[in-house]
């Protein structure tokens, strides 16, 4: 069997995870698990050729070894996936995965590694998804909480040529480092919704709703994923009241 169709799990398989005690979601529910990723060697290669900013491929794409330079680099050992961000590059590691969804479920667990920061500016980590062209929304984690981040596809930045963010919902709480903490981002229509240990923050933006093309997660300073987990994402009639509750309670 094509070693990317271990991510693809067939309706028996998601009966296994009907037991685990998982984190309650606020704008969805947890429809068919898609992918399931536990980081063990080999992770599936990638299969077609990259087209545009993040499309026309499935699998994983990840520098494995020191690269220098600006790039990161990443190690997978015991079921953790390591991203690194060389010194003095002051750019973070990244990899991503080829996957196509437009609402989706994205859960995984999170660690900031305590290392030598090496004069590397931040120590972070994120979850991204991306359509053809570039970012559509970032759920970021640093030493203060978490940041959900939609893109503009009406603004593009002038020397980057990619879109400008937009306004950051946040769920602050302090994130040790060296311990792992669950995040997970929904994705739904137009909204978004991101939580970090049971704390949660949402945005809207059109471009949410777009086609995505893969998943993509990085590290600065460094970080470490396992756990990946990705489910349609099926309507939450709480939803309403879940999200009154949480701009009532937004930080300006």
């Amino acid at each position: 069997m094509n070693s990317f169709f271990t991510f693809l799990f067939v309706a028996c398989t998601c009966a296994a995870f009907a037991a685990d005690d998982l984190p309650k979601t606020l704008m969805t529910t947890r429809g068919k698990l898609l992918v399931s990723e536990d980081f063990t060697p080999a992770l599936a290669p990638v299969v077609g050729k990259p087209v545009g900013f993040a499309s026309g491929f499935t699998g994983w794409r990840y520098n494995t070894g020191p690269a220098g330079g600006k790039s990161g680099y990443w190690k997978l050992a015991d079921g953790i996936f390591t991203g690194v961000e060389s010194p003095g590059a002051n750019h973070p590691a990244t990899a991503s995965f080829g996957f196509q969804f437009t609402d989706a479920i994205i859960q995984c667990e999170v660690r900031l590694n305590d290392v030598p920061d090496e004069g590397r500016k931040y120590r972070s980590l994120f979850v991204k998804a991306t359509d053809a062209k570039d970012y559509v929304i970032s759920l970021s984690v640093g030493p203060g909480g978490l940041f959900l981040t939609p893109y503009d596809a009406e603004r593009i930045n002038p020397a980057t040529k990619q879109r400008e963010k937009g306004t950051a919902g946040r769920a602050l709480t302090p994130v040790k480092l060296n311990e792992w903490h669950t995040v997970v981002l929904e994705i739904k229509g137009g909204e978004a919704v991101g939580t970090i240990d049971g704390k949660s923050t949402t945005v809207s933006n059109s471009l949410i709703g777009t086609a995505k093309h893969s998943i993509m997660l990085g590290a600065g300073t460094e970080a470490s994923f396992r756990h990946l987990r990705v489910w349609e994402a099926l309507p939450n009639e709480g939803w309403t009241a879940a999200k009154a509750s949480l701009q009532a309670t937004a930080k300006p």
